[in-house]
Order: C-alpha cells, then sequence, then structure tokens
C-alpha cells in the first residue's frame, strides 16, 4: 500500500481528506503544521506528500524547499493544496518543483485523479542516480550535468552548455581579473602562466580536452593569481559561478561526484610544486617530462620556452638537461617532439 502524507492546519479539511484517502486505500499520515510534517516524513518516507500552503510554523513553500534540499527526501511526488487561486501563487509553487496543484474546496475525485495520476508516473520512471564516473572525453560533462539537476533538484542549474570556439594565442582570462564562471576544455589546449616581478613566466599548469580550469579561484573566492591562454583553437564550455556553488554545495551527492571530477588536478598541482620547490634540475625536468607522457600518450609536443617555464629553469638550462637525457638513452627528440624511451629508469633516477 502507498503511503501519503497530509499537511494541513484545518482540522476539519486534514481528518475529512485523510477519511477519504483511508477508505481509498492508502496509509494517510497527517502533521498540523510544515514543521511536524517534515518531521514525520524524515522519520517514514511517505509515496506522495500532499501539503497546505497558508499554514502556521512552517508554510507549504517552506516544506517544499527543504524537501528539494535534503537527499532523504528529494524526488517525493508533491501535490500543493490551497484555498488560494491567484495565479503568482500557482507559478511560485510550480517554480519550486510541486509536481501538482489543488485548489480547495476540491471534488473527490479530483484529488483521487491527481493522487494516482502522480503515482502511476513516478511509478514507472526509475529513480535518478548518479554514475560512479563520468568520461569527460565521451559528453561526460553534459551527461552528469543532466543527472546533477534531476538528482540534486537543481532546477534553475543552466541550460546554456554551448560550446565556445577561441583562437590560439588567445587569453581566457588575466592575473588580477575576478572569476565568474568555471571553464571546461572540450577541445584544445590551455596554458596557465604567472609572471613574476622580472617579466619572466612561469607555467604553472597544461589542460587538454576534458579537464576544468579556473576553479581555484572560484573556490578561494579570490581574484585570478595565473592568466589563462589557449596554445592551439580551443572549444570551451562556460559553467558559470552561480552553477559551480550549486554543484558543490546544494546537494551532498552532487558536491562529492563533483569534486572528484576536479581532485585530479589539484593533486597534480600539488605535487608539480612540491617537485619545484625541493627536486634538482634532472629531476624536475624528469618528473615534468613524465607527467606531460602521461598526460599526452606519450608524445610530448611543446616549445623549449613553454616547457621551461613549467620545470621553473631558463630555457638554456632545460635544452642542456634535454641534451644530457638523450645522450644518456633516456628519451628521443625530433624537433619540437619530446617521447620517453625508458620511462622506468627516467623514474628511478636519483639526481
Amino acid at each position: 500500500m502507498k503511503t501519503i502524507l497530509l499537511i494541513e492546519d484545518n482540522d476539519a479539511i486534514r481528518e475529512n481528506t485523510a477519511e477519504i484517502l483511508e477508505l481509498t486505500g492508502y496509509v494517510v499520515l497527517t502533521a498540523e503544521n510544515g514543521k511536524v510534517g517534515v518531521e514525520k516524513a524524515l522519520a517514514t518516507r511517505p509515496d506522495l506528500v500532499i501539503c497546505d500552503i497558508m499554514m502556521p510554523v512552517l508554510d507549504g513553500y517552506g516544506v517544499l524547499h527543504i524537501f528539494n534540499k535534503n537527499p532523504q527526501l528529494s524526488g517525493i511526488p508533491f501535490i500543493f493544496l490551497t484555498a488560494k487561486t491567484e495565479r503568482s501563487d500557482f507559478r511560485k509553487g510550480m517554480e519550486l518543483g510541486a509536481d501538482d496543484y489543488l485548489t480547495k474546496p476540491f471534488e473527490e475525485s479530483e484529488l483521487l485523479s491527481a493522487i494516482e495520476g502522480r503515482l502511476n508516473r513516478f511509478q514507472h520512471v526509475a529513480p535518478a542516480q548518479l554514475k560512479p564516473d563520468y568520461d569527460l572525453h565521451q559528453n561526460g560533462l553534459d551527461q552528469f550535468l543532466t543527472d546533477a539537476r534531476t538528482v540534486g533538484n537543481l532546477a534553475s542549474l543552466s541550460n546554456d552548455r554551448k560550446v565556445h570556439a577561441v583562437r590560439k594565442k588567445q587569453y581566457i582570462y588575466t592575473e588580477g581579473d575576478e572569476p565568474t564562471r568555471l571553464y571546461f576544455l572540450k577541445s584544445g589546449k590551455i596554458k596557465t602562466v604567472r609572471t613574476n616581478v622580472d617579466g619572466k613566466e612561469l607555467i604553472t599548469g597544461l589542460y587538454q580536452s576534458g579537464e576544468f580550469f579556473g576553479y581555484l579561484a572560484l573556490l578561494e573566492q579570490t581574484d585570478y593569481t595565473d592568466s589563462a591562454i589557449t596554445l592551439e583553437d580551443c572549444e570551451l564550455i562556460y559553467i558559470p559561478q552561480d552553477d559551480f556553488r550549486q554543484l558543490l554545495l546544494a546537494n551532498a551527492e552532487v558536491g562529492q561526484q563533483f569534486i572528484k571530477l576536479l581532485a585530479g588536478r589539484v593533486s597534480d598541482r600539488e605535487q608539480q610544486l612540491l617537485g619545484m620547490a625541493y627536486g634538482s634540475l634532472r629531476r624536475r625536468v624528469a618528473d615534468t617530462l613524465l607527467r606531460l607522457s602521461e598526460q599526452h600518450s606519450g608524445l610530448i609536443q611543446l616549445s623549449r620556452d613553454d616547457l621551461a617555464a613549467m620545470v621553473g629553469t631558463a630555457t638554456e638550462s632545460l635544452i642542456r638537461t634535454l641534451s644530457e637525457f638523450k645522450q644518456d638513452g633516456l628519451i628521443d627528440m625530433a624537433g619540437t617532439s619530446i617521447r620517453i624511451v625508458q620511462p622506468d629508469k627516467l623514474r628511478r633516477a636519483n639526481w
């Protein structure tokens, strides 16, 4: 038997409606205000909620808001019951995610028809779930955002997933800019650089298709401390700052999955900075080559200036170290391309 939670502050309406539902064969839980209704729903998850709007303690809008935000209650069919007939009330309820709207006084047949219609609809729809993993190289971002909207009840999450084309050697943002969005690199390559007082560039990150960038400033709520520049023609998807915050904070399950999509780059960056701080030049060059080789399927195609900026050394010092590696048979070079020949030996070397 289906369980229905009826939240109504008018004693007569609550008792009469509950009696009708029980005679029809439903198990009925009743509550005299929104706060009690939420408490009962948390104790026993109902299959459907019928809720008055104008109530003391916590009104119907507040009840629906809590249902949308609480993972234990999200996804339950929700029918508003009210004596108000203004269109603005109807629109507000629907915008908040209500599934139906009944105006008092109502006919018994209207009530039962609305309940049956909602239960039948939700019975044939499998509950939305997030996947354990999303392949960001194979339309995974779009799948994740769609699932996040449903699972997290993020109705205000933007539907705009337009792909923006950006030509080679263009700035996406610059040091000191205020962050307004998260960036997803659909295709192409991006470098982020920081300029010191002498005007020398240090590459703080390299990003390729399937990766996010520009999120640290959003997380820290600070201006950008580096600049992002396209290394080749790129395609970008913008995720507005408000959507970024919703994905992190509005629903625990969605937030955890979203953090997983970002966490890998944070870990890479920490390792890179540690290596730059404490490693010898040869160790730093070796670690950078190994990391780039994994990211770019074995073939590293990067200018010597950019590679030197990543390592944090002069271009001349980088070229000298690369020549030594080539003489030792560790790498092979052809033009600007580098391929690691003996990765295990390069990884184990103690310099």
